[in-house]
């Protein structure tokens, strides 16, 4: 019981002597950001099942949801002209450019001295012939800072067969 005793009067000097201020903790501190980002991609999932309805895609919208929301991919879709129309929030924490930052542009802007011309071909091939294309590839943030960036493109077909939309499920890798 005295080693008990000595141990706690140890524990309460050593607390004494820390200079720290006690702040109250409560639950959602933790779960925050964790609930901010679910939010981010709830909206991203309706901005998107939008896009599928209003350009007739023919596509799995659950292999899309799946894509988006449990891989936690940044997708960014262009039109025919491969101009960038939607991007996911969570683009930001990849590139450094918000979504909108993005919209009109074409993806190029995210290339630079050291993106691979090899890797750009394959990509412009599989685009030029409407092709699904998997590559990494070297890009830059906003702040010039390169990345390796895991691109997986494919194709979108309206419920027609004519072509309207590219996707692209990318992350950065190591």
């Amino acid at each position: 019981m005295i080693d008990l005793k000595n141990y706690d009067n140890a524990v309460i000097k050593f607390r004494k002597s820390l200079n720290f201020t006690m702040l109250p903790v409560l639950s959602w501190d933790f779960y925050a950001s964790n609930y901010e980002d679910i939010k981010r991609t709830e909206e991203d999932s309706a901005i998107l099942l939008n896009l599928v309805s209003t350009n007739s895609w023919n596509i799995d919208t659950n292999i899309l949801d799946e894509r988006l929301k449990a891989n936690k991919n940044v997708v960014v879709v262009t039109d025919a002209k491969l101009n960038i129309v939607f991007a996911t929030k969570n683009m930001w924490n990849m590139s450094q450019y918000h979504p909108e930052e993005v919209i009109g542009k074409s993806p190029k802007m995210f290339q630079g001295n050291l993106t691979s011309k090899s890797t750009l071909k394959i990509v412009s091939d599989a685009v030029n012939q409407k092709k699904p294309f998997e590559v990494t590839v070297i890009n830059y943030r906003k702040d010039g800072s390169t990345y390796n960036c895991w691109i997986q493109g494919e194709p979108i077909f309206d419920k027609n067969g004519a072509f309207v939309n590219f996707i692209a499920y990318e992350k950065e890798v190591a």
